[in-house]
């Protein structure tokens, strides 16, 4: 059962904001199962009584946050008027309408956040955070040093020059290469046209890391919850504080 914050939970249950709830645990009106508890960081579920001056409250509704491996040939959309598989049709909502949180390419696969908190959502994806974004490319040939030079001082595209990225070849496939990109930009099929551009065409691709939180284990198509210290990763852990995660 996914587990809350005490102050995001009574936030949730309309009691106050997250930071105005901080005050109201610091006081000593909030109890748990009985006790009282005074640090707004600690953990509870739907199972646990918790009341605020004596009054028992629950949220009213609750935000959802998944991370999905999505495979290849998988849209990311909340829809599709040709019935084509969607990343919200591989997860089990209990009844959230969840949205994904920016997209992947049609036949990228990877890492992918869905929810339905708007908030969080532009936290993500608008371009004055700079979320950084990591890829593993598998790419036609090996690229030098000098390609890769090219990619890290940045890629003249026909929508104008992408910002500088990180990349590195971390392996090879046969006479093929494994290039890791990080970008902090979120142009159309991005990663892709900039290897093209620089000669090392794309044949497979895969988002593995969004800011720290990274893909791991999760195997192509499965989902879950996000945690407490998934939070940490994405923001950092003074920032997912902050916001109230």
């Amino acid at each position: 059962m996914e587990e809350w914050r005490l102050q995001k939970y009574l936030a949730h249950s309309g009691i106050a904001s997250r930071r105005a709830a901080e005050d109201i645990i610091a006081e000593g009106r909030v109890f748990v199962n009985g006790k009282r508890v005074t640090d707004p960081a600690t953990k509870v579920t739907l199972k646990d009584r918790v009341t605020v001056d004596g009054k028992t409250v629950k949220p009213t509704r609750t935000k959802t946050y998944i991370i999905l491996n999505k495979p290849a040939q998988v849209l990311s959309t909340a829809s599709d008027d040709r019935g084509r598989t969607c990343v919200v049709d591989l997860v089990d909502a209990e009844g959230a309408r969840l949205y994904p949180v920016g997209r992947l390419d049609y036949d990228t696969k990877g890492i992918i956040l869905l929810t339905d908190d708007g908030d969080f959502m532009q936290r993500i994806t608008h371009p004055k955070f700079e979320m950084w974004k990591t890829y593993e490319a598998v790419v036609k040939g090996e690229p030098d040093e000098e390609t890769l030079g090219m990619l890290r001082a940045g890629v003249e595209l026909e929508d104008g020059k992408t910002l500088p990225a990180e990349a590195d070849v971390v392996r090879f496939k046969g006479n093929n290469a494994v290039v890791r990109v990080k970008i902090r930009e979120g142009r159309n099929r991005q990663v892709r046209r900039m290897l093209e551009a620089v000669g090392y065409p794309v044949l497979d691709l895969k988002r593995t890391a969004l800011g720290g939180l990274e893909l791991g284990e999760l195997r192509p198509g499965k989902w879950r919850h996000m945690k407490h210290r998934d939070f940490e990763s994405l923001f950092g852990k003074n920032e997912a504080k902050k916001l109230g995660f």
